[in-house]
């Protein structure tokens, strides 16, 4: 495996979030990482290595924030129309 540096992991982490318009989630499952870690690799270390890739990021990043209510309304929703409808959340996993 490839060593690299934590600040080298913050770059392709924001390159990997900026391309796919993601969310900290789903940047951390695709790389196989905590929520806390990506976290923390964006916010903090992604600064220091490339501003002007933590700008776009930050940018996302605080979207994502603003949309996250919304997102978790349609995803309640989602989960009593299928409870209603008699199918179990568990089904689709």
């Amino acid at each position: 495996m490839k060593e690299y540096s934590l600040y080298e992991r913050s770059i392709q982490l924001g390159e990997y979030l900026l391309e796919h318009r993601g969310t900290v989630r789903s940047t951390a499952k695709a790389f196989g990482l905590s929520k806390s870690t990506v976290h923390k690799d964006l916010s903090q270390r992604l600064p220091q290595a490339n501003r002007a890739l933590s700008r776009e990021v930050q940018r996302i990043l605080d979207q994502n924030r603003e949309e996250r209510h919304i997102r978790g309304g349609l995803a309640t929703r989602e989960k009593y129309r299928r409870l209603s409808a008699g199918l179990s959340s568990d089904t689709d996993h």
